[in-house]
């Protein structure tokens, strides 16, 4: 938690300071449409930054979603081994055996 902050708070005032210089306003358009917008320069680079940023952690969500599925099967698989170990230990207890079952191969790992 605290190694975040030494990250956050330099990085928010970085942005603070790029916003309070660059107050110049800029006229943006996009070619096929008639239509301008002015801002000031660091609401400009602030917005396509975040934009950016945003698609970028989609893309990284959408590339991880396999594995996340994938670890949440192997999840639920490990449980449910888990329930059938311990009903098997269970029936095991309550069997009057001549012999006491190897308890190495019973063990969790």
């Amino acid at each position: 938690m605290r190694a975040s902050w030494l990250i956050t708070i330099p990085l928010g005032a970085l942005v603070v300071l790029f916003a309070v210089s660059n107050t110049q306003l800029v006229r943006l358009g996009l070619w096929p449409f008639d239509m301008t917008v002015e801002l000031p320069l660091s609401v400009a680079v602030l917005a396509v930054s975040a934009v950016a940023f945003l698609l970028g952690a989609l893309v990284v969500w959408t590339a991880g979603l396999p594995t996340r599925m994938r670890a949440r099967r192997l999840e639920n698989s490990a449980t449910a081994l888990r329930g059938e170990v311990d009903e098997l230990r269970r029936k095991l207890a309550r069997s009057p055996s001549a012999e006491p079952p190897p308890t190495a191969l019973l063990t969790r790992r």
